[in-house]
């Protein structure tokens, strides 16, 4: 099996604090993650002032504010990331950051080696021309999308000029923890056959094994949050893997990755 690529999400779980931020970088590069992965956005350009939180939003935070005033406490500047592109880079772990519009997209497009785009911009069609214009690969999450969607999507990318080889899916449950009930792990099968694409897993279940069990289904890709400590305050810390945890999950990952074998049948050398 080839190697998966396995990206430790930062996401916002820095809360908007830099040296936060900088010690999930640290995180990701010890339990031998090949990415961490930030979000970048302008509040200004992404939301509109009374704009509420998502219901998952206000149950992890205990709060109910606006989402402008919620993701402007998260916002970090585009100087802050270039900061962090330069400690990623010192530590061995590939920085990216998904854009949540067009300027930020811009912005990273001069820091990053191919772009993650988030579920919540499947049917934007006009940011997806976007930024497969810029030439990079792309890693693009379907949550909350239907085949059609991942197919209108795919031609969108297609038509711009991106090559096949260069565009990834992920399968994800864009619920912040997922229930077992909601993930539907088979539809990472169910894309593959339908577009011919590597498709990877973006988890937001509680624990390891979901992911684990991607892998053995094919993913080649496994995206899963990362925070310093659960229990602080913030919308994704609950669905997110502690140091140790994260560790252990990459570790479980390239054991699984020896495990899967070339799939011809036959008696191994020890069977011999």
């Amino acid at each position: 099996m080839e190697h998966v690529t396995i990206i430790a999400e930062a996401g916002v779980n820095h809360n908007g604090d830099i040296n936060l931020a900088h010690q999930l970088i640290d995180v990701g590069a010890d339990a031998g993650a090949d990415v961490i992965k930030f979000q970048t956005w302008k509040t200004e350009l992404l939301v509109t002032p009374d704009a509420v939180m998502a219901e998952y939003q206000v149950a992890n935070t205990g709060e109910r504010e606006s989402q402008f005033a919620m993701l402007k406490r998260l916002e970090l500047s585009y100087e802050q990331f270039h900061e962090l592109k330069l400690h990623c880079d010192t530590r061995g772990i590939e920085f990216m950051s998904t854009p949540d519009e067009e300027e930020s997209a811009a912005f990273l497009n001069s820091i990053v080696s191919r772009f993650k785009i988030g579920s919540g911009e499947l049917t934007n069609h006009p940011f997806l021309r976007y930024v497969a214009g810029l030439g990079k690969p792309i890693i693009l999450s379907t949550g909350m999308g239907t085949l059609e969607e991942v197919a209108a999507a795919v031609m969108v990318i297609e038509r711009v000029g991106l090559a096949r080889d260069q565009l990834t899916l992920l399968h994800a449950t864009t619920d912040y923890p997922a229930n077992m009930e909601d993930v539907n792990l088979i539809a990472i099968l169910t894309m593959h056959e339908a577009f011919g694409l590597d498709v990877g897993y973006s988890d937001h279940t509680e624990g390891i094994h979901v992911p684990l069990a991607a892998v053995a289904l094919g993913a080649t890709l496994i995206e899963k949050h990362v925070t310093l400590d659960r229990s602080m305050t913030g919308p994704d810390h609950r669905a997110s893997l502690e140091p140790k945890e994260l560790a252990q999950m990459v570790q479980s990952i390239r054991q699984i990755e020896r495990a899967m074998g070339d799939g011809v049948k036959r008696p191994s050398p020890a069977e011999l």
